[in-house]
């Protein structure tokens, strides 16, 4: 028995077609998975931003709190002498040496205050370094794609018709008869002859 070309054609159509719809389907996987995996870089790697600036705001912060500690320490060490020195050698504390006294705890308010800015600076741009990470995070990372094997199956079933009805097309423009025409004629002629294709 011999298989008429048409039908090895379109058996040939669905078995690329097949090949295709797996080979798709594997890269649409291979995709998802590079996806994902580029997503948990990119969390990864805000992750271990975040951490490399929180240690970096506590050791500022750390650095501040002991130059304050420190800087407490030498007012009242040069108050104390400044006390001490003025009282031995019999001199009252009255209005110059109280404004002395008083430049003492200015400089060291100011000193304090200065640090307190700036760790406010430094607290400032510790936050927007989170957002740029954050943004950072959200640029690196990708839209996770999920396979979708029924439209490449409908894609594989869409070549396959393309197949057919083209050569079908191929038999009506050559002036032969089409399955549709010999399906007619049979309903037609009410015969059960086979016809041989062409």
């Amino acid at each position: 028995m011999c298989v008429p070309p048409q039908v090895a054609l379109v058996a040939l159509s669905a078995g690329s077609s097949y090949l295709q719809f797996q080979q798709q389907k594997k890269a649409q996987k291979d995709a998802q998975a590079q996806q994902i995996r580029q997503n948990e870089i990119a969390k990864k790697n805000a992750l271990q931003r975040y951490a490399s600036e929180q240690l970096k705001i506590r050791q500022v912060a750390k650095q501040s709190s002991q130059k304050g500690f420190e800087a407490t320490l030498r007012a009242r060490k040069a108050r104390e002498e400044f006390v001490t020195t003025a009282g031995s050698s019999g001199i009252a504390l009255s209005g110059s040496t109280n404004a002395l006294l008083a430049d003492f705890y200015r400089t060291e308010g100011n000193y304090k205050a200065s640090l307190a800015r700036n760790l406010d600076i430094n607290v400032s741009q510790f936050e927007r370094n989170l957002e740029a990470i954050q943004f950072g995070q959200e640029a690196q990372s990708t839209y996770v794609q999920p396979p979708n094997p029924a439209m490449l199956f409908a894609s594989a079933v869409g070549n396959v018709a393309n197949t057919y009805y083209g050569i079908e097309m191929q038999k009506q423009n050559m002036g032969l008869m089409t399955n549709y025409d010999k399906r007619q004629a049979k309903k037609n002629s009410g015969t059960t002859t086979p016809y041989v294709d062409v």
